[in-house]
């Protein structure tokens, strides 16, 4: 809300800026609200999109190795895959261009993919197993693995653009 200001004659009132203003792009520190909270930073994207992509391998590890679930896995990635470019398009605000963030949360998810397949190698050993890691995924889950890292990448590239 504009402020009323007095002119120089006594019953003259004039606004502080013209209602035009409005229209202005914001450029400068004084037009932004004081209740928008602070804008958005690079790391900050990446460091919300790292967190969602973590909450994914966590949810990988639990329900794929304590479940056994295979084919839900790619449910729960392509979930965290939407996660992470949602959660880092929110964390970068404009900081980030749309360019940059898509590779961003694209890595950030084929990554987290990864650790989730290495987590469930891990829990697979502490329940006797004693393949190689390689050698698990393929006679494991085989095909799902890509899959998943397909649908994970594709749903962060989606949320994040």
């Amino acid at each position: 809300m504009a402020v009323m200001t007095t002119g120089s004659d006594p019953g003259e009132r004039r606004l502080a800026r013209p209602p035009s203003d409005r229209y202005r792009p914001a450029d400068s520190a004084t037009d932004v609200d004081a209740d928008a909270g602070p804008p958005g930073s690079a790391a900050r994207g990446v460091l919300y999109g790292a967190l969602a992509s973590l909450a994914g391998v966590l949810v990988t590890v639990l329900l794929g190795g304590g479940l056994a679930l295979s084919a839900g896995l790619l449910v729960i990635w392509a979930s965290a895959g939407h996660a992470v470019g949602l959660a880092t398009r929110i964390g970068a605000g404009p900081a980030l261009v749309a360019p940059r963030r898509t590779w961003i949360v694209v890595g950030l998810a084929l990554v987290g993919v990864a650790s989730g397949q290495v987590g469930l190698w891990w829990y697979a050993g502490t329940e006797g197993g004693v393949l190689p890691l390689m050698d698990f995924l393929g006679q494991t889950y085989g095909v799902l693995v890509p899959l998943q890292a397909i649908l994970a990448s594709g749903f962060a590239w989606w949320a994040a653009r």
